[in-house]
């Protein structure tokens, strides 16, 4: 397993990157504090991947809210589903939100964790190459409105990131090159060397080697 560490001072936290990474039974059990446990999700990535990351969860109460899928539902009326269904959980500030999916899941169960009861925690299992890349990393969190895009949000950084390679695998080659794409931009402005690996590996890369992703991964984040 390959770890960084986003250096925050206190608010600092760990991305775990590996391919099996969720099979491991109570991986996530240092990051719940509580004897709760939420994950959110969404309709597609559910039937792939919510029980394994319940198994993830260890010995606690685990509850889940599936929401559906796609950006037009990155909203405040989500939002409030999302909240309404913790207020009925009984949860509380020890309560641990597990956000499992795309940037759309990742943003929304972000914005809920910094504003739910003041603020509770949260973890960020991105299932996109673009959510990897940029936006399950740096504590963006916002919804969307008719006036535009992540205009109300927080900056709101998670207990930790686990990033399993394996849930790449199922996107389509066209999601999976838009979210290496991401790793490409930062490399161009920031690490020459950087750069020069991606584009010699992109074969490699759009083809889901494991060590090539596992840097370009670890070098964008």
């Amino acid at each position: 397993m390959s770890t960084l560490t986003v250096e925050l001072g206190e608010r600092s936290y760990p991305i775990h990157i590996e391919a099996g990474l969720l099979s491991q039974s109570g991986l996530f059990s240092a990051y719940i504090k509580g004897p709760l446990a939420v994950i959110v999700t969404n309709e597609t990535v559910a039937p792939l991947y919510l029980e394994t990351a319940k198994a993830a969860c260890g010995n606690v109460q685990v509850e889940t809210i599936i929401l559906p899928d796609g950006e037009q539902h990155k909203n405040l009326a989500q939002f409030e589903v999302v909240m309404t269904r913790l207020l009925e959980l009984n949860a509380a500030r020890d309560t641990t939100l597990i956000a499992l999916g795309g940037g759309v899941i990742g943003d929304l169960t972000g914005f809920v964790a910094s504003t739910f009861l003041r603020g509770c925690q949260f973890v960020q299992v991105p299932t996109t190459t673009l959510a990897v890349m940029d936006s399950s990393v740096g504590g963006k969190t916002a919804v969307n409105t008719p006036r535009g895009k992540n205009l109300v949000g927080t900056f709101y950084q998670p207990q930790g990131g686990f990033v399993a390679l394996s849930h790449l695998a199922t996107q389509t080659s066209v999601e999976h090159a838009a979210g290496l794409i991401e790793g490409v931009k930062m490399a161009l402005t920031l690490d020459a060397d950087v750069y020069h690996f991606m584009t010699k590996s992109s074969k490699a890369l759009i083809e889901f080697s494991e060590s090539e992703l596992t840097r370009a991964i670890a070098e964008s984040v």
